[in-house]
C-alpha cells in the first residue's frame, strides 16, 4: 500500500474515531507531543485534545475528511483536505467547514498524527483573480 493510500486510510479511521468520541483509538493514533491548532487559533496538547471527549464537552455528530491531498516526505507525510463537521461543544454548535492540515510521522511500522491545524474556509478577497479563488 502506498503512503498516500495509508494516509488516506488513516484519515478515515481518525474521522470515524472523532465521530464516536473514541478516545482510546484517538490516543493510539496521536504521537507523543501531538498538537492541535483549532480554527480560532487555540492550541491543545494531546491530553487536552482527548479530554474534549472524555469530559463530554465535545460531541461530534458528523465529521467528513475529504478532498485530501497527500505529500510524502519519507518519514513524514502532510495531508491537506477539507474537514467538515457537525458538532457541539458544551452544548453550543461548533459546526463548520475548515481547511485542515494533518502532519503524520512514521513511528516504526505505522503512521502517527503529530499535528492538526484547522482554518476556516472563507471566500476569496474581492481583488483575487479567477485562478486564485480556490
Amino acid at each position: 500500500m502506498s503512503t498516500e493510500e495509508q494516509v488516506r486510510e488513516f484519515g478515515r479511521v481518525w474521522a470515524a474515531a472523532e465521530e464516536r468520541g473514541d478516545t482510546e483509538t484517538l490516543a493510539g493514533l496521536a504521537a507523543d507531543g501531538f498538537r492541535l491548532v483549532g480554527p480560532l487559533g487555540f492550541v491543545l496538547d494531546r491530553d487536552q485534545w482527548l479530554a474534549r471527549y472524555s469530559g463530554g464537552d465535545l460531541v461530534t455528530e458528523k465529521l467528513d475528511w475529504s478532498d485530501v491531498d497527500v505529500t510524502d516526505f519519507g518519514g513524514t507525510a502532510v495531508a491537506i483536505g477539507v474537514h467538515e463537521q457537525v458538532a457541539r461543544h458544551r452544548g453550543n454548535p461548533v459546526n463548520g467547514r475548515f481547511r485542515g492540515t494533518h502532519v503524520l510521522v512514521r513511528d516504526e511500522d505505522r503512521w502517527r498524527l503529530a499535528s492538526i491545524h484547522l482554518s476556516p474556509i472563507g471566500g476569496p478577497p474581492p481583488f483575487a483573480t479567477a485562478g486564485e479563488q480556490r
